[in-house]
């Protein structure tokens, strides 16, 4: 008798352990991710940066460019400014930016300062312990043109009801002259109703 009472009471805590189990649902490229707060996220991104770098790929004067130099311009993300309300990692959205233009096909990307230092560092190793094999310090390829852009953000809230608006500008400069040869924005609002609070 103890031992069935012993084999019930196991029993019931299994099924309370996996009732209270923890799902979780992996997302691969290109997938959906879930909305669950209204905050910005990865699938903002995505949509944000696709839709603005279409745009500037687009533009007469990139296709201007490579009519006048015979070949396709070259580009580097600067600054991306978080003007927003909340906390948005704006590296995700420089590398998703640098993502959609190497994929255009329409403009060639040259590494970041970061990575420029890296190279740089390794390029004088090279010229000391490998010098016959080493790269040249002087043939690096320079930038035609920056991409640089600002997240903002917006809540207009009352009661149980909110709206929020994230807006993404981007521009595209010309290195040389400073002069902005492209510039679009993309905004994206949600529509979040909270749970009523239960007694």
């Amino acid at each position: 008798m103890k031992k069935i009472a012993l084999i019930m009471t196991m029993l019931s805590a299994l099924a309370l352990i996996s009732c209270g189990s923890t799902q979780v649902s992996r997302y691969e490229n290109g997938d959906s991710v879930k909305d669950l707060t209204g905050y910005w996220n990865e699938n903002d991104i995505q949509l944000v940066c696709n839709e603005l770098i279409s745009g500037c790929v687009a533009s007469p004067r990139v296709a201007g460019f490579k009519i006048a130099k015979g070949r396709d311009p070259i580009a580097i993300v600067g600054k991306i400014a978080n003007k927003s309300s909340e906390h948005i990692d704006t590296a995700m959205v420089a590398k998703r930016f640098q993502t959609a233009i190497i994929n255009s096909g329409v403009m060639e990307f040259v590494a970041d300062s970061e990575q420029r230092q890296e190279l740089r560092a390794e390029k004088l190793d090279q010229a000391e312990n490998a010098y016959e094999t080493a790269k040249s310090i002087g043939n690096e390829t320079a930038a035609d043109f920056m991409v640089q852009g600002t997240v903002h953000s917006h809540v207009d809230e009352t009661g149980k009801e909110a709206v929020r608006t994230y807006q993404v500008d981007a521009q595209l400069i010309d290195i040389e002259t400073n002069k902005i040869i492209w510039q679009g924005e993309k905004t994206i609002s949600k529509y979040i109703k909270k749970a009523s609070k239960k007694l």
